[in-house]
């Protein structure tokens, strides 16, 4: 593991990111539509250290072409009692060269929810940072657990 502890926070290294961001089935993208944030939950997948997304026209697809994006997953692992954060910052773009319209359908990206998600949002990083950091309170809750 390449991470750097601070305190009671690790900071991971950007290999260890992609990983994790590669190990979440669900992300969150962050958009600004009409000067407001606006946050979507959605499957995702990793390809050549970008994120690509499938979804249909509507306000996240207005809200990512062309602009600034937060992308984000989390996850917990209960072995360890550990949490960690992934955020990417980076620019999102649609996919619309040929070789890559071709390349992009052949990911296994399969919309989760019913309905025509025909647009795919690749999510160039510009940034890529994250943590793992132990739960508070997480031996106190496992001596609960073990005095039942």
């Amino acid at each position: 593991m390449n991470s750097q502890s601070s305190g009671s926070v690790s900071h991971l290294s950007a290999g260890e990111c992609w990983e994790l961001v590669r190990s979440a089935s669900v992300g969150r993208l962050a958009v600004t539509v009409d000067d407001r944030p606006d946050i979507f939950p959605l499957n995702h997948w990793v390809d050549h250290q970008t994120v690509v997304v499938r979804t249909g026209a509507g306000t996240k697809l207005a809200g990512a072409i062309g602009h600034h994006v937060a992308f984000e997953v989390d996850g917990y692992d209960e072995d360890s009692r550990e949490a960690w954060s992934v955020v990417i910052k980076g620019f999102a773009s649609s996919v619309e060269q040929l070789h890559d319209v071709l390349h992009t359908l052949q990911l296994p990206l399969v919309p989760w929810q019913e309905g025509a998600k025909p647009f795919f949002v690749r999510i160039e990083p510009g940034t890529i940072s994250g943590r793992r950091f132990r739960i508070a309170g997480a031996d106190r809750a496992d001596r609960r657990h073990r005095d039942r």
